[in-house]
């Protein structure tokens, strides 16, 4: 069996509500509860959530809900110790899975065809995971800090090195991680035991202030024109 899991916490500070605030028509959680249902990959879709609004709203686009204590809503609470608690719930109600995928609230960008990918690819190797990636747009070799108002560059080998000769380097797109319940790893998340699933960038927008939440929807408005 596959479980969706899809943490939704109501404290959300810096945008009030964003995991339910209307995002081109429709609550934001909608559209990852939409693509989780469409992609019929899962047996059980759960929504875990401290918010009764939050709850309401998960139930009307399908998803089931199951309510998680307040030590596991604060701000400091990680999605693993959320997703071990829904497993380790659904575990005593006499169900057990062989996947389990974390989707997050805030992800309408994500597609099917690569929810896909992440768990097709996951499950003929041995790899423990996979998740999203994206390239980062502009070399990390290049970066600098900035001390006492002066520029600093971290490594200053690289500033003679032309862009096209430098390794491309990725981060995580936000969006999904698959993960196999028995497979254990030694390594971190981002290492050896777990697949990227290569999403293009304008398919990524992290969605943590009101500025990435208005570039967000342009983005969104730009590749769904024909339909909106």
């Amino acid at each position: 069996m596959n479980l969706c899991i899809i943490p939704a916490r109501g404290g959300s500070k810096r945008i009030p509500k964003k995991n339910i605030k209307e995002f081109c028509g429709k609550p934001l959680i909608a559209y990852s509860i939409e693509v989780a249902k469409e992609s019929n990959l899962f047996d059980k879709i759960v929504v875990s959530t401290d918010s009764e609004e939050i709850a309401k709203v998960a139930k009307k686009y399908g998803a089931e809900v199951q309510m998680r204590p307040a030590k596991l809503a604060d701000d400091y609470t990680g999605t693993g110790d959320v997703v071990k608690y829904v497993v380790d719930t659904l575990k005593q109600e006499g169900f057990s899975f062989e996947y389990i995928c974390t989707i997050y609230a805030t992800a309408p960008f994500l597609q099917v065809k690569y929810l896909k990918e992440g768990f097709e690819k996951l499950k003929y190797s041995d790899a423990c995971a996979s998740f999203s990636v994206t390239t980062f747009e502009y070399p990390i070799q290049r970066a600098f800090k900035i001390v006492d108002g002066r520029c600093e560059m971290f490594d200053k080998s690289m500033f003679d090195k032309r862009s096209q000769d430098l390794e491309e380097a990725y981060h995580d797109a936000g969006q999904f991680y698959w993960q196999k319940i028995d497979c254990k790893s030694d390594d971190v998340f981002f290492g050896k035991d777990s697949i990227p699933i290569i999403i293009p960038r304008y398919l990524v927008q992290d969605i943590d202030t009101l500025e990435d939440f208005i570039r967000a929807e342009m983005m969104y408005k730009i590749l769904n024109y024909k339909e909106l």
